[in-house]
């Protein structure tokens, strides 16, 4: 699912430039739930960004889903996020005005699919999160871990093939931690979708299949979870 090859990534700060992520090299299987793990500033959101297109490297390869994202330009590249990528959000990024359906619903409105189809989808996606009792509810008539359900079904209603979560239980109580957990582990096991997810929480971690440590930029080690053996 993920190559990546010499990948650097560098940012400005104070007239200097600060290598984030430093000829990284890194392997991920399709179908597999992994865990990004490292210290501040060791490069973890940055290579998230990158793998999902929200960014792009300085040099080096990076091929996600069997194509080379440095090769598509701006256009191409945001079509291609919208139809292969969901991403979950540590602070649940839900529009308030909105109630958790048309949430959901969003990231179909560029879609052909007509208003009918797309509220079928959305409502799928609520009921796979266990939310279809939600949907007319708006972000402030919901709990911390419904809000970040209603950010997973928005992450899945358009059928990606990848995943990616930024700390998506940062900002939740140990229960509606584990309860969204379960969920991505749920979306790996039975759909297979592939899982990228940044955490500092070596409890969420355990969650994944394998844990990729980095550290100033570079592959530290990949490790196996009990959840993979």
């Amino acid at each position: 699912m993920i190559e990546i090859r010499k990948l650097t990534k560098s940012y400005q700060r104070g007239g200097e430039a600060l290598k984030v992520l430093d000829h990284l090299d890194l392997d991920m299987e399709a179908g597999r739930f992994y865990a990004l793990m490292g210290p501040s500033g060791s490069g973890k959101t940055t290579l998230l960004n990158l793998v999902g297109g929200l960014d792009r490297a300085d040099s080096g390869q990076l091929n996600v889903a069997g194509v080379n994202l440095s090769e598509l330009d701006g256009k191409d590249l945001s079509r291609w996020r919208a139809d292969h990528v969901g991403f979950v959000f540590q602070g649940f990024n839900l529009i308030g005005v909105l109630s958790a359906l048309e949430n959901v619903e969003l990231p179909l409105a560029l879609t052909p699919l007509s208003r009918k189809q797309r509220r079928e989808h959305a409502r799928f996606a609520l009921d796979l999160v266990g939310l279809g009792d939600r949907a007319d509810h708006r972000p402030r008539q919901l709990s911390g871990g419904q809000e970040q359900r209603v950010a997973i079904a928005r992450a899945i209603v358009t059928d990606p093939k990848l995943i990616l979560a930024d700390e998506p239980t940062g900002d939740l109580d140990r229960a509606s931690a584990d309860s969204v957990l379960e969920l991505l582990s749920r979306l790996n096991r039975e759909f297979q979708k592939t899982i990228l997810m940044v955490t500092h929480d070596p409890r969420a971690a355990e969650r994944a299949e394998r844990i990729v440590h980095l550290d100033k930029g570079r592959l530290e080690r990949i490790e196996k979870t009990a959840s993979a053996r």
